[in-house]
């Protein structure tokens, strides 16, 4: 047994490939929605799963089945066993060739798994270990260079806990696509076999079919860090975080019903409101002022922006299925100066602007309108907070055997100003919404939001 820090031991480390025979060679082209995606960090998952068992039963009865029905649902899911292919001279792709496999690693910590799962703020450091990096860039026998874009790990907490972390590179899949493999994964380690999963789900979509203008990719190839991808491209990587916590915040249906009346009788123009506008309107809000009591204005003109992606498999005209394989999103972009949402009208303000943003992208004819210019605003050194997840897809619907998870993290945000918002593990109703700021800042955060809320459900009860 290999060890990698004083609090994690690397149990086993084996490469997973799908049955043989049963996928062969096979291309799968990016189009521009996975292109774009090329200059990010990739994006990191974790579920924590209650598992009072010692570690023999772990090794003698988890891990084979892990093995064995990851490799079925990779007959399926080909691309996440895949490669990416850059060429000077062609289109980036996912290939596939006869024995391609991902890394899977199995290892056991020491840490606090009850303190982990828990919401309160946690050092974001500690859960770096326990999502794998994935494989270094190489170079076939042809000269290709292969970037690997998926790897997973499984930690076990002796007599506590299992989590499963899972690295994809963005160009790989959207939330939607992920969760699809992940729905399959559990269904065939439940049965052990495919059948059940066949009987009861449609198999990834792959074609591709979605027509935009060609300029689209044009530009985005041309861009020199894409045109120097080599085998010495690395993904950018988890660093040490100085004085940065995680922390779960979470909104009831019961309060978001509130919140959503309170809202309407500031903005009766807006006649509705989404449950998701409410959450990132809501935190956007708290966050901004938490940072502006922490770090104080840089001026009257300072901006902030909020950016999170539409799916448009439904939207696009003709539709794709909503099994498409790959990264299917546009974005939505909110901005306004920094007083407007820290002021005393702040979360209505963050509320209307989102909303409209939303609107606006998602009731367009033109999904491609303007385009060209989303690289380009999503990377302008202004203060953003990004969406990473969807209450859409229920991250508390995995279920590998040993029952649902017990808490999901997106380890991710700790690249960026971020956020996670999922359905949340009590209720499919609730919000679930993770956030990584600094100490201070969280503490800010949370007397901010708790005030807040207690204010305006005080004023409408």
């Amino acid at each position: 047994m290999a060890t990698t820090d004083e609090r994690l031991t690397v149990l086993e480390k084996c490469h997973v490939s799908p049955p043989s025979n049963r996928v062969g060679e096979r291309s799968l082209p990016l189009t521009f929605f996975d292109i774009v995606w090329l200059l990010f960090h990739p994006v990191h998952q974790l579920f924590f799963f209650d598992f009072p068992h010692p570690k023999s039963h772990f090794t003698e009865t988890i891990i084979p089945k892990l093995k064995h029905s990851l490799s079925i649902t990779l007959q399926h899911f080909f691309p996440f066993a895949s490669n990416l292919i850059v060429s000077p001279n062609s289109k980036p792709e996912i290939h596939h060739v006869e024995g391609d496999s991902l890394v899977l690693t199995f290892t056991q910590s020491d840490l606090d798994f009850n303190d982990l799962k828990q919401n309160h703020p946690r050092d974001c450091n500690m859960f770096h270990n326990l999502v794998p990096l994935l494989e270094p860039p190489f170079k076939s026998s042809s000269g290709l260079v292969k970037i690997p874009v998926f790897s997973i790990q499984v930690t076990i907490f002796p007599n506590s806990g299992i989590t499963i972390g899972l690295t994809n590179h963005h160009s790989l899949c959207d939330a939607r696509t992920r969760h699809d493999f992940l729905m399959a994964w559990t269904s065939i380690a439940n049965h052990g076999s495919d059948e059940v999963f066949l009987a009861t789900r449609s198999l990834p979509f792959y074609d591709r079919v979605i027509e935009y203008p060609k300029l689209l990719d044009d530009m985005l190839l041309s861009l020199p860090p894409i045109q120097t991808l080599d085998e010495s491209y690395r993904v950018p990587q988890l660093e040490p975080q100085m004085d940065r916590v995680r922390s779960t915040f979470v909104l009831t249906r019961s309060e978001i019903n509130r919140l959503k009346k309170w809202l309407l009788a500031q903005l009766p123009h807006l006649e509705y409101v989404s449950t998701f506008v409410v959450g990132c309107g809501y935190v956007w809000s708290c966050v901004a002022k938490s940072r502006v009591f922490v770090e104080g204005t840089k001026g009257e003109y300072e901006v902030e922006r909020f950016a999170c992606v539409a799916d448009w498999r439904a939207r696009l005209s003709p539709p794709v299925p909503l099994t498409y394989f790959g990264n299917c999103t546009g974005l939505c972009l909110a901005s306004t100066k920094t007083t407007f949402i820290t002021g005393s009208k702040g979360f209505p303000t963050a509320v209307e602007l989102l909303a409209k943003a939303i609107r606006d992208a998602v009731s367009s004819k033109q999904v491609f309108k303007d385009a060209e210019k989303w690289l380009d605003e999503v990377l302008r050194p202004v203060p953003t907070m990004g969406v990473a997840g969807t209450p859409k897809l229920n991250v508390y619907d995995v279920d590998f055997g040993w029952g649902k998870p017990q808490k999901y993290e997106t380890i991710s945000l700790d690249y960026n100003d971020s956020i996670s918002v999922n359905a949340s593990k009590d209720s499919s109703e609730d919000l679930e919404i993770g956030l990584c700021l600094t100490a201070k800042q969280m503490d800010a955060f949370v007397n901010i939001s708790r005030s807040e809320l207690e204010s305006i459900l005080s004023d409408h009860s």
